[in-house]
Formats: structure tokens, sequence, C-alpha cells
């Protein structure tokens, strides 16, 4: 699996809670060939995590849109590209 996390070092240490989502258009090609395309949008505060879950959940690629601890989170079986973007509202 190939993971990128756009966070820098101080926010992988305030950005733990993330909206993870897998992206129907991105998977099966390009980095995700084989597999699926998994992002994240990782984010340091509740509100911020709100915002963006109620954005992701409307768009129609956009599937299987959970709330995860980026501490503890692995992606599912099957992953094989997972983008970690950092949250903004």
């Amino acid at each position: 699996m190939i993971t990128k996390d756009d966070r820098n070092e101080a926010q992988k240490c305030t950005h733990n809670l993330a909206v993870v989502a897998r992206d129907k258009f991105m998977s099966g090609w390009g980095g995700a060939a084989g597999g699926a395309s998994r992002v994240a949008w990782a984010c340091e505060t509740e509100s911020q995590m709100n915002a963006i879950y109620a954005r992701i959940s409307n768009r129609k690629e956009m599937v299987y849109v959970n709330v995860v601890d980026l501490r503890t989170y692995r992606a599912p079986k099957g992953t094989a590209h997972f983008h970690i973007y950092v949250g903004g509202a």
C-alpha cells in the first residue's frame, strides 16, 4: 500500500481525528491500481471534522465515509493507495 501523509510533524500530534472515505473514482487505476483508493482529511478540532464530514458524505464518489482516530486506524485489506490531507473547514 502506498501512503502519502501531507501533515507536518507538529500536525501529526494535533490532527489525529480524520474523516476517511473510499474514493470510487480514483480506485483501481494509477497509484491505486489493483485496489481501493482511500482518502482522509485530518482535523484538529471536532467542528472542523463535522464540517468536513458533511461535505465529504455528500460527494457521490466518496463511499464508506467514517470518522477515525489516525493513531490507531489501519486501512482495510485491499487498499492500494491511502492519502491523508490536512483538513480545513
